[in-house]
């Protein structure tokens, strides 16, 4: 059974609505995909580094921070045991005569 008259127009109104929304919805994505692949090529281009990458190095860092202050005590204890054990004396020793 076919509608007639102002039904069949506002079907079709209707019909014609939703067809542009679903294209609307189409080029939308299109242009967010186009969006983020050249935002892609230009952050390539620039050489900046993933956030990955960037807290891979900055966990290193970290470790390394660490350890070196930890060497440094270690230095720093091992220094004193030295000057504890050696005889005191602020003159620089005197080279072995040859």
């Amino acid at each position: 059974m076919s509608t007639t008259g102002p039904n069949r127009i506002f079907d079709d109104f209707a019909k014609l609505m939703t067809d542009a929304a679903g294209a609307a919805q189409g080029l939308r994505r299109e242009a967010e995909n186009a969006f983020r692949a050249q935002a892609e090529r230009v952050l390539n281009s620039m050489d900046v580094v993933k956030r990955e990458e960037f807290e891979a190095m900055r966990d290193m860092a970290i470790k390394a921070r660490a350890v070196n202050t930890a060497l440094a005590a270690r230095i720093d204890a091992l220094e004193a045991k030295l000057a504890s054990t050696s005889p005191s004396s602020d003159a620089p020793s005197e080279p072995p005569a040859s």
